[in-house]
């Protein structure tokens, strides 16, 4: 017998793609750019990532939802998707750490979402076309109607995120154990990871609005200043790229990723670039250009740094290896490092953890901490 609860979805490309299947989460309609994950667990990671906002998620993995949500794995206080997209998704969770289902999560937190799509012939199609607006909906399963709205969705090119996902006012996370140094993040979208990834280190973080002014960052003399990952176009923060360019001449040890990264390479006088169909997983191939080493790393970003465009004073320290774009630099005379991708694994892999050591090891040289 069919289920009379299963209602039908229509998920809408701008360049006039559509596919029909079954909708779950909340009811309703969404707009964003269409993007894919590839990694194969950590879809509560995906979700509540601030770096994903104004993006409609689709996951490469079959089967999601399986072992269900808890409070733990969040990397902020809410989903930040604008809509999700699955192959199969699992009504039921089973594992010993599951609070509630995937499905009732998305319709507590109002996140339209769709499964029984071919996701794989989705993501070739992105791959081929590139990332582009797309629209969601369980209301309105007109499909020349929802291709319209796709077409009159803002696009990411130029758009400022940071400002929607940034931290209203400070805030300090303590340090684990005895307080080694005194860390300023920068809030355009950090992950509750990296935050415990620095408490677990010492640290006591301090997170501070995006648009915090250099002069109020430096007067709480802090030991070193974070760059936190987030959304958006870093060619949008003309004013925050500003601020990050006077803190770095201080001299303060500075520790950029993702977006941070892309703010700082701005501030140097580089340019960015958006990426065809950006880099979302668990699994990106990066080559440490000092050692030599290969990183099997998290990203989750559309943009890129361009290496031709940044003075010589930048160096490019890491590569991905499937299209050589710029993965971490460093400056030649200042203590200032940053990587493109996620250090602090959530999802994993673990590979770039000792980034997190490396920032450390600058404050130690510059006479910081206990």
């Amino acid at each position: 017998m069919a289920d009379i609860n299963i209602k039908p979805a229509l998920l809408a490309l701008e360049d006039g793609r559509t596919f029909r299947g079954r909708a779950w989460g909340a009811e309703g309609e969404v707009c964003g750019e269409m993007v894919f994950n590839t990694s194969m667990s950590g879809y509560q990671e995906v979700l509540t990532d601030p770096s994903y906002a104004g993006q409609i998620v689709c996951m490469t993995y079959p089967l999601i939802g399986n072992y269900g949500v808890n409070e733990q794995d969040a990397e902020s206080a809410r989903p930040w998707v604008e809509g999700f997209v699955v192959r199969e998704a699992s009504r039921t969770a089973s594992n010993w750490r599951a609070e509630e289902t995937l499905d009732a999560y998305l319709k507590r937190w109002r996140v339209v979402a769709i499964d029984h799509i071919d996701t794989r012939s989705l993501v070739r199609h992105i791959r081929d076309r590139g990332a582009m607006r797309a629209c969601l909906s369980s209301v309105d399963l007109d499909a020349e109607s929802l291709i319209a709205k796709a077409r009159a969705a803002e696009r990411m090119e130029n758009r400022e995120l940071a400002s929607v996902v940034t931290t209203a006012q400070a805030y300090e996370v303590p340090a684990e154990g005895a307080e080694r140094f005194h860390v300023v993040c920068y809030d355009f979208g950090v992950k509750m990871t990296s935050l415990r990834e620095f408490a677990r280190l010492g640290c006591r973080v301090t997170v501070v609005p995006a648009a915090t002014p250099a002069a109020s960052a430096l007067a709480l003399q802090p030991d070193g200043i974070f760059l936190s990952n987030g959304p958006g176009d870093p060619a949008s923060m003309t004013q925050v790229v500003e601020e990050i360019r006077r803190v770095a001449e201080s001299g303060v040890p500075i520790f950029g990723i993702c977006f941070g990264h892309q703010l700082l390479g701005r501030a140097f006088g580089g340019q960015t670039y958006k990426l065809r169909f950006g880099h979302r997983g668990g699994n990106q191939p990066v080559r440490d250009n000092l050692t030599g080493a290969i990183e099997i790393t998290s990203h989750n970003h559309g943009f890129a740094v361009r290496a031709e465009s940044l003075p010589p004073e930048m160096e490019v320290t890491h590569v991905n290896l499937n299209d050589d774009c710029v993965e971490g630099m460093s400056h030649r005379l200042l203590p200032i490092i940053s990587v493109q991708y996620h250090p602090e694994a959530a999802p994993g892999p673990h590979d770039a953890a000792h980034h997190f050591l490396r920032f450390i090891e600058l404050m130690e040289k510059a006479g910081a901490g206990s």
